[in-house]
């Protein structure tokens, strides 16, 4: 494996360019185009009003009908780019300092005047989806180019309320379910602790204490988590009181608007049919066994008799090097360029122009994500502690940022991709990494590897699956009353004893999960879709080493339209049928063979 050594004073971690977008939040250029979205949502209300935009009752359609639509879907393209822009703009300060009270009240106002926007929204969806969608895609080219926007549209128009009901909700919204969102993430952001090290104690932000999950040392890893844990415990009351909040907002409106249960919604919303989840988590529930070898293993390996939560993300095998930040990104540029120069080119361009906010520090949110800035143009933010895993994920979130790029062309109505087509190209490109330094490892470096591929294998088939059944659970409590901090611990821990079952020290799983992840926090059911990506993913990445040069152009394209079919639809282009049972289990498979070859090259080291 390449040596990726850290040390010199090249390796300091980047923080991202925003300069770029614009000079800075108190900037003449961001104060107008901001006033601008602001202004654009006043008159985007007043041509509503005009062209009577609300639930038609007669769904017949003319010219007059066909000339409304055409002139306010090409404005609503227009300013949902730029209110991205902006948008996006103030959450890189904010999720990059909870300290900032500029960016914090920015992001505040904005929220405020979404409201309108949403209300905006929701009566065109009621205009559009009561009227003859057949007629209207036979008459107008601009339709027929929205067309998946719009037959998602005809379903949501079924299931809203009056539009006074509607109204009253966006009202609600940043005062209930945008408030309680906002307080996990600035108490999880603004969170530090004291760890009791063997060096000496420390005191460091819950993102650097969570980064220690990686640290060789049983003794720091379990340090960490024991302080993780009661720093947790004195947060868990207002935490609570989010997740009631959250998750209370969500059941009322999903009964107020005729839903049979709380992931029919989510459904429409990941552009997936119950059939493709029901096959999905009936093939992964067979897998758990298989998972459960794969702990067994790592145990024997690491001399212990059981993992405890603080040893799954344990480091093993030959992976102790710290990988320098200069190195990765040329490992990250070589093997993206194995498979393309167009991928090549698109990671050396998102570090030349510095799209990568790295650095862990006090007041910056934990984990990753990528964000769309401008057609193209993306921010990632990382919190980068030198381990293969965190080339891993900086490979994962540069393939986001990829499939930004292929829906650059798109118009922003035309974009808006599922989160389980989210993935698709971040597990390519994670996988795509995984596979170049395999290829050459042997002996206690590719068991190494291995183990870093089984980990977050591990996280996204059975710990989602736990908060799946976590989230279903609390959905169906909450309906009758809130849950208390300690009910909420309770559910998680169930959830985690059924779906790792042996695999993990029963008495030392992690029962505050449900306050770390704010994923529990937004959309309902937001974690299945992580599952599904990971599978496709690797499904596509399949087909991909039996046939490359199609692959290639039908991958592009494949990316470029997934906010324009459903994920059954665009899956068969390439010969998968999400509804099968058998494609999950032949995805899985490839995860028993690395389990299978993980087991054998524990029990030769040995």
């Amino acid at each position: 494996m390449t040596d990726l050594t850290a040390g010199s004073p090249e390796s300091l971690l980047p923080r991202w360019d925003m300069t770029a977008v614009f000079p800075s939040l108190e900037s003449p250029e961001f104060t107008q185009a901001f006033a601008a979205v602001k202004a654009e949502i006043g008159e985007l209300l007043v041509e509503f009003n005009a062209s009577d935009v609300r639930r038609r009752e007669e769904s017949g359609v003319n010219a007059a009908l066909v000339a409304s639509f055409e002139r306010l879907t090409g404005r609503l393209n227009a300013f949902y780019s730029d209110v991205r822009v902006v948008g996006s703009y103030i959450n890189c300060f904010v999720t990059t300092d909870a300290n900032d009270e500029l960016a914090q009240s920015l992001q505040s106002e904005l929220r405020v005047a979404f409201v309108t926007l949403d209300k905006l929204w929701t009566r065109y969806v009621a205009w559009v989806g009561s009227t003859d969608l057949q007629a209207l895609l036979g008459a107008s080219e601009v339709a027929r180019g929205h067309e998946w926007m719009l037959r998602q549209a005809e379903q949501t128009a079924r299931h809203q309320m009056s539009e006074a009901e509607e109204a009253l909700a966006s009202d609600l919204q940043p005062t209930g379910l945008s408030g309680w969102v906002r307080l996990h993430s600035d108490v999880s952001a603004l969170l530090e602790v004291t760890v009791a090290l063997p060096a000496g104690e420390q005191r460091l932000p819950m993102s650097s204490v969570r980064a220690l999950a990686n640290d060789p040392d049983r003794a720091v890893r379990r340090a960490a988590f024991e302080a993780e844990l009661q720093a947790w415990e004195r947060v868990s009351v207002p935490m609570a009181a989010a997740l009631n909040g959250v998750k209370g907002y969500q059941g009322t409106l999903r009964r107020r608007r005729g839903y049979t249960d709380d992931v029919e919604p989510t459904l429409r919303q990941n552009s997936i049919d119950r059939a493709t989840l029901d096959a999905m988590q009936a093939a992964c529930v067979e897998s758990f066994p298989d998972f459960r070898r794969y702990m067994h293993a790592k145990a024997r390996a690491l001399g212990i008799d059981r993992l405890a939560w603080y040893d799954v993300s344990a480091p093993m095998g030959g992976l102790t090097t710290v990988y320098s930040w200069p190195d990765a990104e040329r490992f990250i540029e070589a093997q993206f360029g194995a498979y393309s120069p167009r991928m090549a080119e698109f990671a050396a361009r998102t570090f030349r122009e510095r799209w990568i906010d790295a650095e862990p520090r006090p007041g910056k949110e934990g984990g990753a994500y990528c964000t769309r800035v401008r057609p193209g143009e993306s921010r990632v933010l990382m919190n980068y502690d030198g381990s293969f895993n965190s080339v891993s994920t900086l490979a994962h979130e540069l393939g986001h940022a990829y499939h930004n790029l292929n829906l650059a062309e798109r118009a922003t109505l035309q974009a808006r991709t599922p989160s389980t087509l989210a993935e698709t190209a971040s597990i390519f490109c994670e996988t795509l990494v995984f596979d170049a330094v395999l290829k050459h490892a042997q002996g206690e470096e590719r068991v190494g590897l291995l183990e870093v591929s089984l980990q977050r294998d591990l996280m996204v088939v059975v710990d989602i699956h736990s908060r799946f059944l976590f989230e279903q659970e609390v959905f169906a409590r909450r309906q009758q009353r809130e849950l208390t901090a300690r009910e909420f611990s309770e559910v998680m821990l169930d959830a985690q004893r059924a779906t790792y079952g042996d695999g993990l020290d029963a008495d030392l799983l992690h029962p505050y999960m449900w306050a770390v992840k704010g994923h529990y926090y937004g959309p309902t059911f937001y974690n299945y879709p992580y599952t599904f990506g990971l599978l496709f993913g690797l499904g596509l990445y399949a087909r991909y080493q039996q046939d490359p040069e199609p692959f290639r152009t039908g991958y592009d394209r494949l990316l470029s339209s997934t906010g324009l079919a459903d994920a059954a639809t665009l899956a068969a282009e390439f010969g998968i049928d999400t509804r099968s049972v058998e494609f999950w289990r032949t995805s899985l498979d490839v995860i028993r063979g690395n389990i299978s070859e993980f087991e054998a090259g524990i029990d030769g080291l040995a």
